[in-house]
């Protein structure tokens, strides 16, 4: 992990989305130099799920050696933002960094993304970044140090990254964007850069997200932390950069990368928006079980005789059906499959012994998935893990989540077999 030098102390930071997750993570590495930091979030109590407000980040941060401005901030609002930056200057005399952290996520695409979920992402992510830069520009120029950090990609025009989530791709490429502009408009006065991680950042959203078990194929926080300190080390003319975690961190010698995993070893799900090689990409989504979007079953009462690869993978499944994994799983899955060899195809795996078939099941299915006959046939054997699949639009679901997962448990015991 990067050494703390010291240089961030006495410096102010002005977070967006400190009271958790990266955003603190953040937070806590320039505490430890005794820096000064202002959580601006709007978590006052703590969530059900998201554990953590910015009193509590605020004790964390305090007790790491730094002083802590917790403020009540929602970036929607231009006001709670302009008056958590006058608290920060009144308190500590200025800012010296900002960083654009606090963001809002919907992977849905533009038929299922509800109206109210659009302006939130579009909010928080682009106009909430360009309304606290704004607030915090006047004093980061009269700042030695002076860097915004946006936490958001490099703009990737792929349309990959557009057809399953077009809302979320635009308002995050909105963040980008401000990196773009701002580093032209404010050269040689505020370094403005973007940070994004390599693979997946496990955080309590995350869970949210990816569901149980997502965390063992995910990086820790400290990762971004890391990064994110190294650029504030280095001189304004370091700007305009859409900076990835590993790489800047590999120019600052570290070569031993397992310290940020949280299952050193295990494959890591890469993130969003990085497409270097797309086939790699594909290779390397080594994952769980997300799955996406399907149709509803009804009965089929004469299953066709099939052949080839569908029928030789279902084969191979049924002989290795028993009463334990029935007991174990409880549900019915349907397979909506295109190409040759495809159609509708089902597993059932919640009556006695099991069964598999060419047709609709006998009962409504627990989870109906899509893709294709090559992508199902790659997926049991190893080939292409579910959440990739996902991610690149291969697959699709509708119905209950942790059964899905459940079947991906059971494609990992199937792929020595097949």
């Amino acid at each position: 992990m990067l050494p703390n030098t010291g240089k961030l102390a006495g410096c102010t930071l002005f977070i967006t989305g400190a009271s958790r997750g990266i955003g603190k993570a953040i937070a806590l590495k320039a505490a430890k130099d005794g820096a000064n930091i202002v959580i601006a979030a709007k978590t006052t109590s703590a969530h059900p799920k998201l554990p953590g407000t910015i009193y509590t980040a605020a004790e964390e941060i305090e007790a790491a050696g730094g002083k802590a401005l917790p403020c009540i901030v929602d970036v929607r609002d231009e006001q709670q933002i302009s008056n958590a930056v006058e608290k920060a200057v009144e308190k500590f005399g200025g800012i010296d960094i900002l960083v654009n952290n606090a963001s809002a996520i919907s992977l849905t695409n533009t038929l299922e993304t509800p109206t109210k979920r659009v302006d939130l992402m579009m909010s928080v992510n682009t106009r909430g970044t360009y309304l606290t830069s704004k607030a915090c520009i006047p004093f980061l120029k009269k700042s030695k140090i002076a860097h915004i950090l946006n936490l958001s990609p490099p703009l990737n025009l792929n349309p990959l990254w557009f057809k399953q989530h077009c809302a979320y791709t635009i308002a995050k490429y909105g963040m980008s964007m401000c990196v773009l502009g701002m580093a032209e408009e404010f050269r040689g006065e505020i370094a403005v850069n973007a940070l994004w991680p390599r693979t997946a950042i496990h955080t309590a959203a995350m869970d949210m997200l990816g569901g149980s078990g997502i965390e063992s194929q995910c990086r820790k926080v400290d990762i971004i932390a890391d990064a994110a300190y190294s650029i504030f080390r280095k001189p304004k003319n370091f700007t305009g950069n859409f900076v990835i975690d590993e790489n800047i961190l590999k120019e600052e010698g570290i070569k031993n990368f397992d310290v940020y995993a949280i299952k050193p070893g295990h494959p890591l799900l890469p993130d969003f928006f990085l497409d270097d090689l797309p086939d790699e990409v594909t290779k390397k989504m080594e994952s769980h079980g997300a799955i996406p979007a399907f149709k509803e079953g009804k009965q089929d009462t004469k299953p066709k005789q099939r052949s080839g690869p569908v029928e030789e993978t279902f084969r191979i499944v049924k002989e290795s059906l028993s009463d334990d994994v029935v007991k174990a799983t409880q549900a019915v899955y349907q397979f909506e499959l295109s190409g040759d060899d495809g159609g509708t195809w089902f597993l059932d795996l919640k009556h006695k012994g099991g069964s598999v078939g060419f047709g609709e099941p006998a009962e409504r299915a627990d989870v109906v998935m899509s893709m294709s006959t090559e992508d199902f046939v790659k997926m049991f054997s190893g080939k292409l893990k579910p959440t990739m699949a996902f991610m690149l639009g291969k697959l699709k679901i509708k119905g209950n989540m942790a059964l899905a997962i459940k079947l991906e448990r059971l494609m990992n015991q199937m792929n020595a077999k097949l």
